[in-house]
């Protein structure tokens, strides 16, 4: 075949693409219930949106990021994730002048260069959340909590919550100085990437895979237990809010995020029955983003969900094949003109409807019928045009009942079915 997708993309077809829609309309129901408003953003941007927010040292901006020059000479990437395009939107449109908090969520493609592998593509998909505006653990808790009605609504079981603090600019100096006192003389152990990462950003090899390093920062100091006075009131609150909202979880003190953005709450959530790639979720607080990208200091929490990874998830009697509710079957070039006018009386109506364009058998007009999944068919010929009736045929329990040729008693029946 001449041409084919390219490497770490995916065609999303039907069936399958039943279940993508039907995670999209429980999240937006979700989303709506808790006042989160959607909001539509570039898949690239200026590369320094990304440099500036993610951090350099990041193996997203190092290794992962789809970069190129434009035209115009500027550097241009197309997003490998979803907060930093949104801060830019956020400070770009003044959405801070609104009422707090400000509440937002978006769906869409995300591209990063990465191995491809289960359940992981170089564009992939994501149901991202953002509130903006207020720095209380109740936020926290609350959004955490939606994150779950969202999991649990489309069906997704025996998931894992994580919460840790991974503090803010008065506090981690303090922790960082530790770790790295920790893992000094362990140096040797840690694979090459995280050899650099100890002296650019040492939380970085918290985050490692790579089983060296997972078994070198083995018994590494907890950052919960550098955590500055504010910073652990609000950890302790946020573990005590989620409680009473029945949000069940563990506190996991060595979980980092890959992103240098993330201050006080992070968050994730895994299954076990993903494999070494578990994580369907995660997110956190970013409070000082905001005022990085020019606007007025804000603080900020959200998350994001992988789409590729809760579909495997989700059960397979989600995925339908829908036919349309009524099939027209016309023989011969009035019934066809017939047809056509029938056809989009219906559909203003609401009803799927699909008219066969072939000049074929009634045979072979009901076999496509089957093949198809249509629910219904009426074959209209000249006897049916003479006496303006027709039977129409129910393909399900294949009974036939004699109809008016109108529309309108066309949809009484479909509406019964």
């Amino acid at each position: 075949m001449k041409y084919r997708k390219l490497k770490g993309v995916q065609d999303i077809l039907p069936p399958d693409i039943s279940v993508w829609q039907f995670i999209e309309e429980k999240a937006g129901n979700i989303f709506r219930s808790y006042g989160y408003r959607e909001i539509r953003l570039p898949i690239m941007e200026s590369t320094d949106v990304f440099t500036r927010s993610i951090g350099e040292t990041s193996d997203i901006v190092e290794k992962e990021m789809y970069t190129f020059q434009d035209k115009g000479n500027r550097s241009i990437t197309l997003r490998p994730e979803g907060t930093a395009p949104f801060v830019r939107a956020y400070v770009e449109n003044h959405l801070y002048n609104e009422p707090a908090p400000q509440k937002y969520y978006y769906m869409g493609p995300m591209f990063r260069y990465e191995r491809p592998q289960a359940n992981r593509y170089r564009q992939f998909y994501q149901i991202g959340a953002e509130a903006m505006g207020i720095d209380d653990p109740k936020l926290d808790a609350e959004i955490i909590s939606m994150l779950s009605s969202i999991l649990e609504a489309i069906g997704l079981k025996e998931l894992n919550f994580e919460i840790t603090s991974i503090g803010c600019k008065e506090c981690r100096p303090d922790y960082i100085k530790a770790l790295k006192d920790f893992l000094e003389d362990k140096l040797i152990d840690l694979c090459s990437d995280c050899g650099r990462r100890f002296k650019t950003n040492p939380l970085r090899v918290l985050d490692c895979k790579v089983p060296g390093c997972v078994k070198a920062r083995k018994g590494s100091p907890p950052m919960v237990d550098y955590l500055c006075k504010d910073c652990g009131d609000h950890f302790e609150q946020l573990n005590n809010n989620l409680k009473k909202l029945n949000v069940q979880h563990t506190i996991n003190p060595s979980l980092v995020r890959g992103l240098d953005y993330y201050t006080k709450t992070a968050f994730e959530v895994s299954s076990e029955n993903l494999g070494s790639q578990s994580a369907v979720a995660a997110g956190g607080r970013y409070d000082g983003m905001v005022k990085e990208f020019g606007g007025p200091a804000t603080p900020g929490i959200g998350f994001a969900i992988g789409m590729e990874r809760i579909i495997p998830l989700i059960n397979d009697s989600l995925k339908t094949t829908d036919g349309p509710e009524l099939l027209i079957c016309p023989l011969g070039e009035e019934a066809a003109e017939e047809s056509l006018i029938i056809a989009e009386q219906l559909r203003a109506k609401g009803h799927w409807v699909e008219v066969n364009y072939d000049n074929t058998s009634i045979r072979s007009q009901l076999r496509k019928a089957n093949r198809i999944g249509a629910k219904n068919v009426i074959v209209l010929g000249d006897d049916e045009l003479e006496n303006r009736k027709v039977a129409l045929k129910n393909m399900t329990d294949k009974t036939e009942q004699i109809v008016a040729l109108a529309s309108d008693e066309l949809l009484k029946i479909l509406k019964t079915d």
